[in-house]
């Protein structure tokens, strides 16, 4: 997405986002940004930089969220609607898309303020209509959105049988458009008399759920939120700090992973 997004940035700043699908439910306003990896920029800089910024792109409705140092001098980070970060000169001439990288580091500056910009209250998700495994002690926290179909949540399903300690919240979100059996399945999981046993046994192990009787189910709900949230592919992982994975992971890296982001 975003060798698109650089490819297609002019005319329009916003339009590769909804080329590619991508609609984060921040999108057409202005939310208030978690703090800057640098010190706010000054007045005059943010106040020239919005006002140019968001008089160009008016017809798409941008709206700068935050302007910030970086560590180069002259170049400043700016935030803007649906949490999309981009650098520029204090002048708003010109625009840089892409990743601001810490050399010493090897760390992404840009992937770490838009991690922090699009995190998620965990606490708030709708555990009740995720199908819930514990393994161990469940010490370890993660939650999943996930389609019946996907190959890549079944190479996922496969890692998490490999571990203990670990509690896993899977919120089905069947994508029509790649897996047209994907709801029925779901459904049909969810309404089955164990639904844990049902989906580690169809993820992990290939057993194809018996036929029930289709009883009231979150599906469309919980697809709905997963929309809402800005995601557009399976598996996506959202960890108790808040931030989010998009896509499978191996161990040991996997385990690393919600490890690290617990807290």
């Amino acid at each position: 997405m975003k060798t698109k997004f650089l490819r297609t940035l002019l005319p329009s700043l916003l339009l590769p986002l909804v080329a590619c699908g991508q609609t984060p439910v921040s999108q057409n306003k202005a939310a208030s940004a978690p703090a800057a990896l640098g010190k706010p920029a000054a007045k005059n800089v943010t106040d020239t930089l919005t006002t140019k910024l968001e008089q160009m792109y008016a017809a798409q409705d941008l709206k700068v969220v935050s302007v910030a140092d970086t560590p180069i001098q002259g170049i400043y980070e700016v935030v803007v609607s649906g949490n999309q970060v981009l650098y520029t000169d204090a002048k708003g001439d010109y625009i840089l898309v892409g990743d601001l990288i810490n050399t010493a580091t090897r760390e992404s500056l840009t992937d770490e303020r838009t991690a922090e910009l699009n995190k998620i209250d965990f606490a708030s998700l709708p555990l009740d209509k995720a199908i819930k495994e514990v393994r161990g002690n469940g010490r370890l926290k993660v939650v999943v959105f996930s389609d019946p179909d996907c190959p890549f949540c079944k190479r996922l399903e496969h890692e998490f049988e490999k571990m203990t300690d670990i509690t896993i919240y899977n919120f089905m979100m069947p994508i029509a458009s790649l897996h047209p059996d994907a709801a029925r399945k779901a459904e049909v999981i969810w309404c089955s008399p164990n639904r844990t046993k049902t989906w580690t046994e169809w993820m992990r192990h290939g057993k194809t759920p018996a036929t029930v009787k289709i009883c009231d189910n979150p599906v469309t709900e919980t697809t709905s939120l997963g929309e809402q949230l800005g995601f557009t592919g399976t598996p996506t992982l959202i960890f108790p700090n808040g931030r989010t994975q998009s896509g499978y992971s191996p161990l040991p890296q996997l385990k690393e992973i919600i490890e690290k982001n617990q807290k």
